[in-house]
């Protein structure tokens, strides 16, 4: 849910602090490897209590693991533990709402108005526009970066609420004026699935994605849910200088941008499927992978489709999405030759220089080639 591997917060939080995790971990790897490497120094050096990688490369799976799942009893990080996906959420609504054009039942291009008359002020906003990010609608949790985030863990919230907030504040610019990351866009994506399909989102996700591919760890939590499953690592939250327990807590007020909770090897395997043609036709799939400038993520040639993004890597380009809320931090997706890989943080916002190194550890396990 993250602005980006740079950006904002969706919390405001304390002074981070320096903490240096014993690597407790019993990786596949060896401990020269690079993608070893590149999660010790998320660990040991950027700070970070935990790292993993899970990576798929045809029908091997392999997981390498760096620090510590817990603090205070020093366990490891869980091997595929359930995790908080933060914006790899858009790409699975951006998924349904493209399952929804194929159908029909949707129009790239049609207004916003068309399937939602009222909620926006400005009617020329189409749907295409959200999944882009060239809405122009502020974003939301920049209001909510101005919270204590123990005041946010058990409220929740209601779509309708999420885009009143951003309402309050005028447009960025006009509608497909250029790209600005905004959460308040699959807010209201959510809701036009909801409102097309007449079912609540968390069961058109799993309807259309999680059943079909298997995926059973994977959801979006309902008003009130607030448990991650077990196994999982401590998500920690940097409130007032000290690390904090945030694994739990009411992620509506992520919802369609960010809620889905999911483990490592789910995410491998959508990514693999989505990429793969098997959730989509190709002229939808093909509208996903039509990209644009993503200059505002401070990473070279980082570019945005529809709920799906680009960013060259060594051997080639990564195609996936990154995912941060109070937590866990994550990147996702599918790299050259099919392989796909998500390494996950079990802290969020974590430290400057660990959002390069987040990438670096990705470029690693898509290109090492081992």
């Amino acid at each position: 849910m993250r602005k980006s591997l740079r950006g904002r917060r969706i919390v405001a939080v304390g002074t981070l602090v320096a903490l240096l995790a014993a690597t407790t971990a019993a990786p596949v790897f060896a401990a020269t490897s690079p993608v070893q490497d590149s999660l010790d120094v998320l660990t040991a050096q950027d700070g970070v209590p935990g790292a993993e990688a899970v990576i798929q490369d045809g029908g091997r799976t392999r997981v390498v693991r760096s620090g510590t799942g817990d603090l205070t009893t020093g366990k490891p990080f869980p091997r595929n533990g359930s995790f908080r996906a933060g914006s790899v959420t858009k790409t699975f609504v951006a998924t349904v709402v493209l399952q929804l054009v194929g159908e029909g039942r949707v129009k790239l291009d049609a207004p916003v108005e068309r399937y939602l008359p009222g909620l926006l002020p400005d009617t020329r906003i189409t749907v295409r526009q959200l999944l882009q990010h060239t809405s122009g609608l502020y974003n939301y949790t920049d209001d909510l970066a101005l919270s204590d985030p123990e005041t946010l863990r058990h409220r929740g919230a209601d779509p309708a609420e999420l885009v009143a907030m951003a309402l309050k504040h005028p447009a960025l610019f006009p509608p497909g004026a250029r790209w600005s990351y905004s959460n308040t866009n699959y807010i209201v994506a959510g809701m036009i699935a909801e409102r097309v399909t007449g079912h609540r989102l968390s069961d058109e996700i799993g309807r259309r994605i999680a059943r079909p591919l298997g995926l059973r760890d994977t959801y979006l939590p309902r008003r009130g849910d607030e448990k991650l499953p077990a196994p999982h690592a401590v998500g920690y939250t940097p409130i007032g200088g000290v690390l904090v327990d945030f694994s739990d807590y009411d992620a509506t007020m992520a919802w369609a941008a960010g809620g889905l909770v999911s483990t490592p090897a789910d995410l491998d395997r959508f990514y693999g499927a989505l990429l793969g043609g098997k959730l989509l036709h190709r002229t939808e799939l093909a509208e996903m992978r039509r990209t644009v400038p993503a200059d505002e993520l401070g990473i070279p040639g980082a570019r945005y489709g529809l709920g799906l993004g680009s960013i060259p890597v060594s051997c080639g380009l990564f195609w996936g999405h990154e995912g941060g809320v109070p937590g866990f931090t994550n990147l996702a997706g599918v790299g050259p030759g099919g392989r796909r890989a998500t390494v996950v943080l079990n802290q969020q916002p974590v430290p400057p220089a660990a959002g390069k190194h987040l990438l670096a550890a990705t470029d690693a396990a898509l290109c090492s080639g081992q």
